[in-house]
């Protein structure tokens, strides 16, 4: 058998003490499968006392996490720390530049300077592998980067962040509230203290910036996704958009724009309305789920445990055994100078359908104001419904809207805007097509 896989370790949290887990229980069917034994041979974390529930007496402790890049006796740096900048990055760019490989699971460390990272990797022919960085253990990564190489990709789209899918799919069984069940989510630990970066967004739109870049041979673009996250979503919404045949999932969605709009690359993260006979309208609690369109291959969908220890650990463990075959191309599935500058897509452009909720006051002339804003703004209204009055006072209106331009549905809006007749701010959720 060939010579050891030496690899060190950074960041001993729930993916990192996993890792080591993995390692240890598997340890002879994955040395048979990568073809020689993979062996953590040091590790550096914050806190050298905490109990993690792993024997770490056996590997170096290293306090400078940076230092892991210089060691002699590794091969490859594992990066389990976080952060888009600050001490992930500045490992990430050590180890490349040392000539070690890197595997991480840091997507927003991806999302942002995937493209440099890439490029290092290259220049010191080293791999750069991130799974982990998108789904937790589902092979999404791989099944773009490899296993639908030979396809043109049309779009790529799916539920990106457990806890929001989580929140939505409890709200749709129980009939609660959105502050109601992420309270409860943030009680079982599928919510952070602050999780601004999941029900806001912007954990899915960079898991989505990565996968855009794999799909389309576009260089990692965070910057151009539109980010809406699920705070304004009620349980009347839920149980409206039942009435209607849709279930409300946060989807991230990434497609080329139409050539006779200018093309470019369109991507948003946004509450949608999902018919109940798609697959992304069965996928409940904090699973997650990709689809991949290509010409040839067609629609594919890869569903399973986006989060936890266990699966985000094992898509850590599967990248260094591809590295200890000897296994690696390109990060991006073609060389990073071959990667296009991403133009963003006409939005406006976009034709669909919607569903736009309206708060609004008990009155008459209300229904009349907002259907001649529509009107107006070229909006074809498919129905109108307006349910009973609020504790408050106010009153739900929820329409539908025929297939039209995006960029009308914003015009109306925006005729709104300031309104006596409104109480707080609309919602508009797309409805998948």
């Amino acid at each position: 058998m060939a010579d050891v896989l030496r690899v060190a370790l950074a960041g001993l949290g729930t993916v990192g003490g996993g890792v080591i887990r993995v390692l240890d229980a598997n340890r002879d069917l994955i040395a048979r499968r990568a073809g020689r034994p993979i062996e953590i041979v040091a590790v550096s974390a914050r806190d050298r006392s905490k109990d993690r529930g792993v024997d770490l007496s056996r590997f170096d402790w290293v306090d400078d996490t940076r230092a892991l890049a210089d060691r002699a006796d590794a091969d490859v740096v594992v990066e389990l720390i976080g952060g888009s900048d600050g001490p992930a990055l500045t490992l990430a760019r050590a180890a490349l530049g040392a000539g070690k490989g890197l595997v991480t699971a840091n997507k927003a460390m991806i999302a942002h300077h995937g493209l440099e990272l890439a490029r290092a990797a290259e220049a010191a022919n080293v791999p750069l592998k991130f799974e982990a960085a998108v789904a937790g253990g589902i092979p999404v990564i791989k099944g773009l980067r490899e296993g639908m190489a030979a396809n043109d990709i049309a779009r790529v789209y799916g539920i990106l962040n457990g806890t929001c899918n989580f929140i939505l799919s409890k709200m749709e069984a129980e009939g609660r509230d959105f502050a109601d069940v992420l309270a409860e989510a943030q009680a079982l630990g599928y919510a952070e203290s602050d999780p601004s970066f999941d029900i806001d967004g912007v954990d899915a739109g960079h898991k989505l910036a990565i996968l855009a870049g794999l799909a389309f041979g576009m260089r990692p673009a965070f910057g151009d996704v539109a980010t809406h996250g699920i705070r304004a979503v009620l349980a009347a919404d839920i149980a409206e958009a039942a009435a209607l045949g849709y279930r409300i999932r946060l989807v991230g969605l990434a497609e080329a724009g139409p050539e006779a709009n200018g093309g470019g690359l369109f991507q948003r993260v946004h509450p949608h309305l999902v018919p109940v006979d798609h697959p992304l309208a069965h996928v409940t609690g904090s699973t997650n789920a990709v689809v991949a369109e290509g010409n040839f291959v067609g629609r594919l969908l890869f569903q399973g445990a986006g989060a936890g220890d266990g699966p985000t650990a094992s898509a850590v463990v599967a990248d260094l055994i591809d590295i200890a075959r000897g296994e690696f191309g390109p990060a991006f599935a073609m060389p990073a100078d071959a990667l296009a500058v991403p133009v963003a897509a006409d939005s406006g452009a976009r034709r669909g359908r919607a569903y736009v909720r309206f708060t609004v006051a008990d009155r008459v002339g209300v229904l009349a104001e907002i259907a001649a804003a529509m009107r107006d703004a070229g909006v074809s209204i498919e129905s109108l419904i307006q349910r009973g009055v609020m504790t408050d006072g106010s009153v739900l209106v929820a329409i539908v809207t025929h297939e039209g331009p995006e960029r009308s549905v914003a015009q109306a809006l925006e005729a709104l805007r300031g309104s006596q007749s409104l109480v707080g701010q609309p919602l508009w959720m797309h409805i998948l097509g």
